[in-house]
């Protein structure tokens, strides 16, 4: 079963200590008692989830009237007044009615404010700890490829290096924030996803479509929005312990405490793989090892009013390193054997605070970040650092039953600094290194009309100011039409501009041993975004179908394109003399059914190319890399409720994607059909523990020929037998190269 994980505001009110009571009581259906189901009082921190015996008890709630709301997948919403004017215990117990499983999560990430999913104007998909858990993985970025049309790339055969394409589109234009805060960008990109616990994480949010009006420019192709947990909800003990057959290893551990007023959230998450792997006999790993920990601490604090406030702070430093099997730390920079050695180490703080002003809701939101990495990639040394300091007050007010307005002031600061051409002065007589400061202030408003039960309008617009490229708009506009309470359509739109580092995006720039050519001096890229949504919902006698079905076009200009094809040796961007597009439609099937089978099948078909003009001024289509025309993916689930034994079988499939080839190149310019498939079976025991073990790549599927010349990574022979001028590059890449393995882990919940 989906579980609904209620996203409840850290709020609070202040009382004398003697004036407080608890709430507990059994929540249940028509068949028995009901774990995992979400019971809160809305607006405030007092929240929690039933036990495996459907119990649950909340305490310490300050005297004063409240709504409990009781919610979970699959049921109908419990929400009624309750009184608390005494010590004594008020108890509750609840049988909830079953529904049409509709999907009514609370999400946030579209409007910077909770409400029901289905209420949104933003489509908006959801990935819970629970689905994400159906095929375990150490890392988000792996985790959120079971999102259709979302796509994990690895750009590196090396290193491993990757990036998240939504739609088709490059990384670069997909926004990550944590809890709202832009952290995870630029710099942070190449790595910053594996570092994030998935023991403190409550939900994912993904905004497939235009998304810069709340969020910022960088925000043009999609947003990825990680909710991490409510340190008042969460379980008090929770761990995680997986390992595999190739010999990786992770632990997420989640402690709750309470501190007087204040809870405390310390999640820890350590993975580490060391195993020397080649397959494939090319001389490489086949995998990067790694050692990496990350560290997150999150605090909630009892305020007057049930007024939020919150702060969280994350620590991540991560080893990894590929190449020869025989490369040892001692060769890190020189040629005599290559390895891609990256040392990474981040800081992150973030917090909100609501302002103290009575009969108004006024917040604070402020983030800071400092990345800093220290790497070779054979004998090219990247040495960068970025820091972001973002601050943002923002007003939300209901005028009245059909108009809410948001608005807000943004200010966004950004340092970097690397030993590339990118950040040296263009004086040559007094050569000195000219470091990046970007100052970004903004504005933003956004209007909610609800002018009936049926239609709702979203329309909002941003204006930036940025030091160095100047003013940017950014407007949005979102429709949504509910024809009848099981069929729904949704229409956005929006415009994008970006600013680009190539250095920080594109990790073709540093790998192997091709030259970095910049043609001209890069301009913003700027694009206007499309998405049409339609929802069906098909009601069963033993369960429900629901259809989730998008289009969706995107078209840029002054886009940056990379030349791998042109010369062997270099890389040469430019903006494009032309236009580019990304267009195409997905289609996701949900089947829910009362005995306990749930299947999901999601396909995108894309098409995303460019447009250029070549010396006669003719446009040329020109396809865009790793942008499969077709993707999909698939869960396939069933639960044995009386022995506690789940099984869960996922997978992806994906059709021909374009590579990047050189002149004359022996590999085809497109990869195969290819499928990753995966089963896991999982049993719950007593006392909290869960125990589960599988396959992944059940067919051990493996990419053939992935780097070119592995003999000779620093192109000493090059002259020596080979006719056609092949260098060494890594970067034809489709899928992971690992193959069939085998896994198993426990977990435990101590609630």
């Amino acid at each position: 079963m989906k579980q609904l994980y209620l996203f409840l505001f850290i709020l609070h009110t202040s009382f004398l200590s003697a004036q407080i009571g608890s709430i507990k009581g059994v929540v249940a259906d028509e068949k028995g008692k009901l774990e995992f189901v979400s019971i809160g009082l809305t607006g405030t921190i007092f929240s929690t989830t039933s036990d495996k015996n459907g119990y649950f008890n909340i305490q310490n709630i300050p005297y004063g009237t409240y709504e409990l709301q009781i919610a979970v997948v699959g049921y109908q919403k419990i929400k009624q007044k309750i009184q608390i004017n005494s010590p004594e215990i008020v108890i509750i117990n609840q049988v909830l009615i079953p529904t049409d499983n509709r999907l009514n999560e609370v999400v946030v990430t579209g409007t910077l404010q909770e409400m029901s999913k289905s209420e949104s104007a933003i489509p908006i998909d959801i990935l819970t700890p629970k689905l994400f858990q159906k095929n375990p993985t150490p890392s988000l970025f792996e985790a959120i490829g079971m999102v259709n049309g979302v796509q994990p790339q690895l750009n590196c055969n090396v290193c491993n290096t990757g990036d998240i394409h939504i739609n088709g589109m490059e990384g670069p234009y997909t926004m990550i924030t944590i809890d709202g805060m832009p952290i995870v960008s630029s710099l942070a990109t190449v790595y910053g996803l594996s570092g994030i616990p998935n023991s403190l994480v409550n939900r994912i949010e993904v905004v497939k479509g235009p998304a810069s009006t709340l969020f910022g420019s960088e925000a043009v192709g999609g947003l990825i929005n990680v909710i991490t947990k409510n340190p008042n909800a969460a379980p008090k003990l929770s761990v995680d312990l997986m390992a595999t057959t190739d010999q990786e290893y992770n632990i997420d551990l989640g402690i709750k405490t309470k501190l007087k007023k204040a809870y405390s959230l310390l999640g820890i998450s350590y993975f580490n793989f060391q195993n020397r792997m080649d397959k494939n006999n090319d001389g490489f790993t086949d995998i990067t090892l790694q050692n990496r920990i990350s560290i997150f601490n999150k605090w909630s604090f009892e305020r007057k009013e049930n007024r939020i406030a919150t702060i969280a702070a994350r620590f991540v430093y991560e080893d990894r390193w590929g190449g020869e099997t025989k490369w040892t730390k001692e060769f890190r920079g020189t040629d005599s054997l290559y390895g891609e050695s990256i040392y990474t180490t981040r800081y992150e703080l973030i917090g909100n605070y609501q302002l103290p002003i009575k009969n108004e809701r006024l917040f604070l939101q402020y983030s800071f970040n400092t990345h800093y990495q220290n790497s070779f990639y054979g004998t090219t040394s990247y040495n960068a650092t970025q820091t972001i300091a973002f601050a943002q007050l923002y007003w939300s007010k209901k005028i009245n039953e059909k108009i809410n307005i948001l608005t807000g002031i943004p200010m966004r600061y950004t340092f970097y600094d690397d030993n590339t051409p990118v950040t040296q002065s263009s004086d040559t007589t007094n050569f000195k290194n000219q470091a990046s400061n970007v100052f970004l202030p903004g504005f933003f408003v956004q209007s909610e009309l609800k002018f009936n039960k049926k239609l709702m309008v979203l329309a909002g617009i941003r204006y930036d100011y940025n030091s160095i490229h100047g003013n940017i708009l950014s407007p949005r506009l979102a429709l949504k039409y509910a024809i009848n309470e099981n069929n729904i359509l949704r229409l956005s739109i929006g415009n994008g501009y970006r600013v680009v580092n190539l250095f920080t995006e594109d990790h073709a720039a540093l790998t192997g041993a091709r030259e970095v050519i910049i043609e001209s001096d890069l301009k913003p890229e700027k694009s206007w975004n499309a998405n049409l949504n339609f929802l069906k919902y098909f009601i069963l006698k033993k369960g429900i179908v629901t259809t989730d079905a998008s289009l969706f076009y995107t078209y840029f200009t002054n886009r940056i394109i990379a030349d791998f094809a042109s010369d062997a040796n270099k890389i040469s961007y430019n903006n494009l003399n032309g236009y580019a597009i990304s267009r195409g439609a997905s289609l996701s099937i949900d089947f829910a059914f009362e005995n306990g089978l749930k299947l999901i099948f999601a396909g995108t078909y894309m098409d995303v190319y460019s447009m250029q003009r070549d010396s006669l001024n003719e446009l040329k289509r020109i396809e865009q890399l790793h942008a499969p025309n077709f993707s999909g993916n698939f869960t396939m689930s069933y639960t044995f409720s009386k022995i506690g034994l789940s099984i869960d079988y996922t997978g992806i499939v994906k059709s021909p994607m374009y590579l990047p080839i050189v002149p004359n190149d022996f590999r085809p310019e497109q990869s195969p059909w290819f499928t990753l498939q995966n089963i896991q079976f999982s049993k719950k025991f007593k006392l909290g523990i869960e125990i589960y073990g599988g396959v992944k790549n059940i067919f051990d599927f493996v990419p053939k020929d992935p780097i070119l010349r592995p003999f000779d990574p620093f192109d000493k022979y090059i002259t020596e037998n080979n006719p056609n001028g092949y260098t060494f590059d890594p970067s034809y890449n489709y899928a992971p190269i690992q193959g069939r393995r085998y896994f198993l882990g426990i977990r435990y919940t101590f609630n």
